[in-house]
């Protein structure tokens, strides 16, 4: 590695560290959505 790509690859290793960019929030899944629970209730009785 040259010393620009040494210095770089830290500055990006620091950043990730302090700010990663991965969120879990924002891809956790809360629970079965509607089409789950429309599949799960059956036949509508009248």
């Amino acid at each position: 590695m040259t010393g620009t790509n040494l210095i770089m690859s830290m500055i990006r290793t620091v950043t990730e560290f302090f700010r990663p960019s991965y969120r879990p929030e924002r891809h956790y899944m809360r629970g079965p959505g509607p089409a789950c629970a429309r599949k799960s209730r059956g036949p509508l009785v009248v």
